[in-house]
């Protein structure tokens, strides 16, 4: 077998440089000098005997052959960890670790909870969790950085045939309004009373934004016609602005226990009309599961779920 032109040390050291934009700020974050990262990138590319960054750049910019070894490189080291998480799990939940991913509402409101109780029953275990958009959560389960998400948007169609997707929950989207709003005083309310509303929303390219209109236009709500008072870049900013008197809004039911336990916002209910998302679990079945993933999802994510109508419980 030929000797490698490459150590793994290199390629943490090439994926650091690209991830953090520069040599120096690399070798910050690796905790070593630049000039030991500068040696490091030279012997690197004598090895391999062609350019790796384009020296025409005052960035960090790769040449065709950098790209190449960063893409490979990544997988080489994903690999490495996935190694690595197997082998620890040889001590039982003794120690080792447990990556997480979820979709923004599903990871701010719902993860929290659900590995608070993990981290009773296996203190032993250091328990990730990364937050981002449902694409980029799918392609960092589909790359072997993630073990297990959980999401409430679409998976990438180039990844719907990697990626095991199983159901989880149902997740209600509720319309949440001001206490002394008008509305707050009935029972029900018409879908039609919903264009005479203010409403405050996340921006148009967002993903939670895109999923709540697709489920109001399947319910022949024509979220096109609604006046958008605001739009805003989070979930709580919006809980805010609906507390503060300033317009209704969509959200997951999970995203406002508290504020419904407290009185402080209502809750209005559309007459015959129930929305709901479905939330999945996404694994790549053609990794290695550890035992910590594997004990995640049989003993804590049911505990979420109510028996037979497969709602998520949010007290």
């Amino acid at each position: 077998m030929r000797d490698l032109p490459f150590t793994l040390d290199q390629l943490r050291i090439l994926k650091a440089i690209i991830k953090e934009g520069s040599f120096k700020k690399a070798a910050d974050s690796l905790y070593v000098s630049q000039p030991a990262i500068s040696l490091q990138i030279q012997n690197l590319e004598k090895q391999l005997n062609i350019p790796i960054f384009e020296r025409s750049s005052k960035k960090a910019t790769l040449t065709e052959a950098g790209n190449l070894l960063l893409r490979y490189g990544g997988r080489i080291l994903a690999l490495c960890e996935e190694t690595c998480r197997a082998l620890e799990d040889i001590q039982n939940l003794q120690g080792g670790s447990l990556i997480i991913g979820a979709s923004q509402t599903t990871g701010t409101y719902l993860m929290p909870r659900l590995i608070g109780l993990f981290r009773q029953r296996y203190p032993q275990v250091n328990v990730q969790l990364q937050v981002h958009s449902t694409r980029l959560i799918s392609w960092s389960v589909a790359n072997g950085q993630v073990d297990l998400a959980i999401i409430g948007g679409e998976v990438p169609n180039e990844l719907k045939d990697i990626l095991q997707i199983t159901s989880y929950a149902e997740d209600e989207l509720a319309l949440i309004l001001p206490i002394s709003h008008t509305f707050s005083k009935v029972a029900h309310i018409q879908k039609e009373d919903l264009y005479r509303l203010r409403f405050i929303a996340l921006d148009t390219q967002s993903t939670i934004r895109k999923v709540i209109d697709k489920i109001l236009n399947q319910h022949g709500i024509d979220s096109s016609r609604f006046t958008i008072e605001m739009e805003l870049n989070s979930i709580e900013a919006i809980k805010n602005a609906v507390q503060s008197g300033l317009g209704a809004a969509f959200v997951s039911v999970s995203a406002i226990a508290k504020e419904l336990e407290l009185g402080i916002i209502h809750w209005a209910k559309i007459k015959n009309v129930t929305i709901k998302r479905m939330l999945s679990i996404i694994i790549h079945p053609n990794r290695y599961k550890s035992k910590a993933a594997d004990t995640f999802s049989r003993e804590i994510l049911t505990l979420f779920v109510r028996p037979n109508n497969n709602k998520i419980l949010i007290d």
